[in-house]
């Protein structure tokens, strides 16, 4: 049996600073309800349920307009679960979906149409697709405009990427700040190599979201400070937020609060023109909300 995840804390707090209009979490899981959308035999981790009526609840209390869906693992490829989610709210949501590398056009096509923009790779999750595939999934999704979404295991694995994801015809979105430890600091090879992509290729992008799980030092996790406004001094126009909704495989570390998260992203950003740039006009463009 896999191993069961806590649940969000779903006592949330008002931000301090609201956000802008048509701000955009851009990372956050749907889960279930179970009876309606399985999980998948062989997944690594069992999330309780975390319908889309909450994930919605969520945006509203932290004041944000827009979101995406990004497929969690424990739904293996069957991404109805994120298709159904968008369908209730079309105009206020996408996603990223996971997809079997022989995927027909068709059915991409029909995954565009239901407000997918992406699809992601994973070297982390269980039973995921890796990057091995970075090249023939860029063939596959160019002409629709989508991105991938690299989810790795270690920072470190951007170093080794580095000259393959400069090439690829698609933009790339880095996911939790690359996976850097509070640790591993501002000088790790891995991180520096992030920040050299972020600044001369237009076509790289990183979120920042799940610090919480990579901070060596825990709450308030300010080990953290110094290599996310590194990332947004890099490029504040390629970076994204996201509050990685509900925390699935958090086992080892205090549940935080996405009120709580989400001050202190604004606390990094700094200003109303660097917030609404990665709030708003980022995610815009990178996923198409009018």
């Amino acid at each position: 049996m896999t191993r069961p995840c806590p649940g969000p804390d779903y006592n949330l707090k008002t931000p301090r600073i609201m956000p802008p209009p048509n701000a955009c979490c851009t990372q956050a899981h749907v889960f279930g309800p179970a009876d309606q959308f399985p999980y998948a035999e062989g997944r690594g981790y069992t999330p309780p349920d975390a319908p889309i009526d909450a994930y919605l609840k969520l945006l509203d209390t932290l004041g944000l307009d827009r979101g995406v869906i990004v497929h969690g693992s424990a739904h293996g490829s069957d991404n109805r679960v994120d298709l159904h989610g968008i369908a209730q709210a079309p105009e206020r949501l996408r996603g990223v979906a996971v997809v079997e590398p022989d995927i027909s056009d068709s059915e991409l096509e029909a995954m565009a149409e239901g407000g997918i923009r992406g699809i992601r790779l994973s070297t982390m999750l269980k039973g995921a697709f890796g990057t091995d595939l970075l090249e023939p999934m860029a063939d596959r999704i160019k002409d629709l405009g989508w991105h991938i979404v690299i989810h790795l295991d270690t920072v470190a694995e951007i170093a080794e990427l580095e000259p393959r994801l400069r090439k690829l015809p698609v933009d790339i979105v880095v996911d939790h700040l690359g996976r850097v430890r509070g640790g591993e600091g501002i000088d790790y090879p891995g991180f520096q190599a992030l920040l050299s992509l972020l600044r001369d290729a237009d076509n790289i992008w990183c979120t920042l979201s799940s610090w919480y799980r990579l901070s060596d030092l825990g709450p308030p996790y300010d080990d953290m400070t110094p290599l996310a406004r590194a990332l947004i001094e890099a490029r504040s126009d390629h970076i994204i937020w996201g509050t990685n909704w509900p925390h699935p495989i958090l086992w080892d570390h205090p549940m935080p609060n996405d009120g709580d998260l989400f001050d202190q992203f604004m606390e990094w950003a700094g200003d109303d023109a660097t917030r609404h740039q990665i709030l708003v006009d980022n995610p815009a463009k990178l996923y198409g909300f009018d």
